[in-house]
């Protein structure tokens, strides 16, 4: 029998490379699944149940992946905690899912205490990875003396991600647990895997993004049933991940658009250093590929950049290379049995061309906010859900974004999309990273305004922003080119990539308001 998940790779071909960790060291698929097995019963004999939440305050690393997968062969929710998070926030997500037990490393201390103390978890269900943590077990007594067997009555478990923190509190997406083993599940799972071309049974993924977040999770945890070896970073690094493609022979990844800018910003010298030629699927989400980034990277590593827009919530659209090239901008077309639709405020479909709020059938099954039903109703019309983003379908099906409805600038009653010229400002060449937001106007209602990141070693001046600000103007019409423009050392992204926007808002309203 062909092995189709993690657990029947660790039993068929024991000695495949399974997991490389970010100080390299090498589990095979035999070690990491016996861990993982031990992990399984020391859960079970914890008193934790199928059904009940486990919650991980963890870097990309061993026990992140052990402790998922230990999870998920013994039908339990897993909630992976942001490591951004305040001690308040951290302990919010922990209560909230109602979390048996917290798995957390020592570099996050406070945070553990405060969510520990706050969610009322005592020591024998708090285990500190790494350093020790007050009121924490060692993590490592949780394999002492565990068997190394798969544990008896196996089910399959998953994610509970919480989404949309950057505006009052984050919401779990709940969805039901899957019906089955945890091999039929995995395997499953792998189908979307196939839409990006990617092959089970062989190659190394390149995990570049934190393991908090669902697109390095779910791409991760995946390549590791497809009988992958999966190579982790902790901390991104342009050079360091150019290096780890060329000393793994890494054949996928999952990238976020600003990775690219900070690729491309490498010096020649260094781009040109490294083999790249065993790379076959480098896929993208999560924010908006500025056409001319997405076209270098295209030129430097070839076909192999695959595209796909999707929400923690379910659906999605993926685009291949060479249909990207014949439809640039496009973020793809419906993946199998997904329907996509643009709608207008009161629900009607809107046809081609036409840009709207973006709804798309789940795919995934159905899903609730833990604890939220109004949250839950307020992104559900007929069957389908929303993200909140606004694009527009053409005549084919080709989806493409404008922007978050959240982000869209009113200026003198007309729209402007702060994506559009987000695109054109990070094609500077001064230019490492660009938000763009709008703020009060007494005349105009908004007004655009810019913050810049500039590269290493150039500084933000007038000079600077009216050079941005010409170079903008050969690209964009006049109403949307930036009335302001100031300069930031580093922008607030996430290290998945998603720029914290609301923060910059809030602080230029507060900016504005007191003048």
């Amino acid at each position: 029998m062909r092995a189709n998940s993690f657990w029947q790779w660790a039993e068929a071909d024991p000695a495949r490379p399974g997991l490389i960790t970010p100080d390299g060291q090498t589990l095979s698929f035999g070690e990491l699944g016996a861990r993982v097995n031990r992990i399984a019963h020391a859960l079970r004999g914890l008193g934790v149940q199928r059904g009940d939440h486990i919650a991980l305050l963890l870097p990309n690393g061993l026990a992140w992946i052990e402790a998922y997968m230990a999870a998920t062969q013994i039908g339990l929710y897993v909630t992976p905690i942001n490591w951004h998070l305040t001690g308040e926030e951290a302990a919010y997500i922990v209560e909230n899912c109602d979390a048996r037990v917290l798995i957390a490393d020592a570099r996050y201390a406070p945070i553990a205490v405060h969510a520990a103390r706050q969610a009322g978890l005592g020591e024998q269900q708090c285990y500190a990875a790494g350093e020790a943590i007050p009121g924490f077990s060692p993590y490592e007594n949780l394999l002492a003396g565990q068997p190394d067997t798969p544990p008896d009555e196996r089910s399959a478990g998953t994610l509970m991600l919480y989404t949309g923190g950057t505006t009052g509190k984050p919401k779990g997406v709940l969805r039901p647990l899957p019906e089955g083993k945890p091999e039929a599940v995995a395997q499953l799972g792998q189908l979307l895997f196939y839409l990006f071309d990617v092959k089970p049974g062989e190659g190394v993924h390149l995990c570049q993004g934190p393991l908090y977040h669902s697109a390095p999770a779910g791409f991760s945890t995946g390549a590791l049933h497809m009988g992958q070896t999966l190579v982790l970073m902790d901390k991104w690094d342009a050079e360091t991940a150019l290096r780890l493609i060329e000393s793994h022979g890494v054949t996928a990844t999952h990238m976020v658009p600003t990775m690219f800018v900070r690729l491309l910003r490498l010096p020649e010298e260094v781009r040109q250093r490294y083999d790249l030629s065993s790379l076959r699927n480098a896929i993208h989400a999560a924010a908006p590929c500025p056409v001319e980034i997405k076209r270098q990277m295209l030129a430097w590593w070839g076909p192999v950049i695959y595209e796909y827009y999707g929400a923690t919530e379910g659906g999605g659209t993926l685009v291949k290379p060479q249909e990207w090239l014949a439809h640039p901008g496009t973020v793809g077309r419906a993946w199998p049995g997904i329907q996509v639709k643009i709608l207008d405020d009161e629900g009607r479909e809107l046809p081609p061309g036409e840009i709207g709020t973006i709804y798309m059938t789940a795919g995934l099954g159905d899903f609730e906010y833990h604890k939220d039903p109004d949250k839950t109703r307020s992104v559900k019309r007929d069957g389908m859900i929303t993200a909140g983003d606004l694009g527009h379908l053409t005549a084919e099906g080709w989806l493409y974004i404008s922007d978050r409805r959240t982000d869209l600038i009113l200026s003198g009653g007309a729209n402007i999309y702060p994506a559009e010229i987000e695109a054109v400002l990070v094609t500077h060449p001064l230019v490492a990273d660009a938000a763009v937001f709008g703020v009060p106007d007494p005349d105009w209602g908004e007004a655009v305004q810019a913050v810049i990141e500039p590269i290493p070693g150039v500084q933000g001046s007038d000079a600077l922003a009216e050079e941005i600000r010409a170079f903008a103007a050969e690209h964009l019409a006049r109403y949307k080119l930036p009335r302001y423009i100031d300069f930031s050392d580093a922008l607030p992204r996430l290290p998945s990539g998603k720029l914290l926007k609301r923060r910059l808002k809030d602080e230029y309203a507060a900016r504005f308001k007191a003048d």
